[in-house]
């Protein structure tokens, strides 16, 4: 499960964290924020230490959910969605 995506998950209230305007990105990092519990366990996989937990923002859950810092330097390992125990990150090429 590469994506992260368990079944039955509902992908509708995705936000795309960053749109790559570079030509020929290879990946498209996409997490549903509302759902992150701020564990960090991504940004800790990360290869690239691209990743980090957002100080300035807050989901309805009250946690500073993960985001990404250069979507245009992400390798698409998904070390990151392997590791969230929540499965809140698709990671597409």
């Amino acid at each position: 499960m590469k994506s992260g995506k368990r079944p039955g998950q509902d992908w509708t209230d995705q936000r795309s964290v960053q749109e790559s305007k570079k030509e020929g990105a290879m990946a498209k990092l996409t997490f549903r924020t509302d759902e992150c519990k701020g564990c960090g366990l991504c940004v800790d996989a990360c290869p690239k230490k691209i990743l980090r937990i957002s100080p300035e923002t807050i989901n309805k859950k009250g946690h500073h959910p993960a985001e990404c810092i250069d979507e245009s330097a992400c390798i698409a390992c998904a070390s990151c969605a392997t590791m969230c125990p929540d499965c809140i990150i698709k990671v597409e090429k």
